[in-house]
């Protein structure tokens, strides 16, 4: 067993180093081609089984709903596949769909990931 002072000592080691680590994204890495199946769609390389969803909370208007959701499905899709597959913009099977509240709107998104 370690004393407690070189646990601190590689915990601090481990901080410093991260920065310089690569990030896990499947855009660096290729892992969402190995473990997704992909075809080109609109000169584009799409995820044919995987779909993304986000959710926008409750807005004051429906373009802010809107916006909120699409950031919310470009968010989690760069965190997991890398910026070149997080852009609503490109992503195939795009459906929006939005709901008055009594406070505002609410939105939700869901599209397969394309880059």
């Amino acid at each position: 067993m370690l004393p407690k002072s070189m646990y601190v000592l590689l915990f601090g080691a481990l901080v410093a180093a991260a920065p310089s680590v690569p990030a896990f994204a499947a855009s660096d890495t290729g892992l969402a081609t190995a473990i997704h199946s992909v075809r080109r769609e609109r000169g584009r390389l799409c995820m044919t089984d995987h779909w993304h969803y986000g959710s926008s909370g409750t807005k004051s208007s429906k373009a802010a709903a809107q916006r909120a959701a699409i950031a919310s499905w470009q968010d989690f899709t760069d965190l997991e596949y890398g910026s070149a597959w997080a852009r609503f913009s490109r992503a195939g099977s795009r459906k929006i769909g939005c709901s008055p509240t009594g406070g505002g709107w609410t939105c939700d998104v869901e599209a397969r990931p394309c880059k």
